[in-house]
């Protein structure tokens, strides 16, 4: 049985461009566009494994949401030489691992919704396969934008009427509130441009 998806420069419907100094909004789904992230639960998962992975690829968390069947997140990798889906299996396949483990336990439903047959394997998938969508970030005006786009997800879905009032987000952070992951700060020279 394999868990996927196990991101690689291959699975990625865009290829992911590792280039020093630049900053990436990446956005991944739900396999089947489920609502898995409804579950707080779930939430606490991702929110822990981007705090492992943060560690391990050394990278700074500047934004996220978490929308009910997908996620944004905007990273700067400290390091000259990083890879974009190394980082992104780091997040998404402990969080895969603990779901199918705890849908196992309760015998759920969902196995049989989760489970595809290819060839002679048999997989089960939390994560829209493929590797998501990472796009580079280079100016301060688009970061800027981006930020504004990410936070006001659930405000255009009508699930809030403002950005800081969803709970699985760093928009109230931007406001001078509590974030339920702590950020890192956004270095000064990203704004100068905006």
């Amino acid at each position: 049985m394999r868990l996927w998806p196990v991101p690689q420069e291959t699975g990625f419907h865009r290829k992911a461009i590792n280039t020093p100094g630049h900053v990436h909004e990446l956005t991944f789904s739900c396999y089947r566009r489920f609502q898995f992230l409804k579950a707080d639960r779930t939430c606490q998962w991702l929110a822990e494994a981007i705090q492992s992975a943060r560690v391990k690829h050394s990278f700074d968390l500047w934004a996220f949401v978490f929308m009910q069947e997908h996620v944004h997140l905007i990273v700067r990798p400290r390091c000259p030489d990083y890879s974009m889906p190394k980082i992104m299996a780091s997040i998404k396949l402990p969080v895969a691992r603990r779901a199918i483990h705890f849908l196992q336990e309760a015998n759920s439903p969902w196995l049989t919704k989760i489970t595809r047959q290819r060839g002679k394997h048999t997989e089960r998938l939390f994560w829209q396969y493929g590797g998501g969508y990472d796009r580079n970030i280079t100016c301060g005006k688009t970061l800027l934008q981006m930020l504004d786009y990410l936070h006001n997800n659930p405000v255009r879905r009508g699930l809030v009427l403002r950005a800081a009032d969803w709970k699985w987000s760093s928009a109230a952070a931007f406001e001078g509130g509590i974030s339920p992951i702590s950020l890192d700060p956004i270095l000064w020279e990203w704004l100068a441009d905006a």
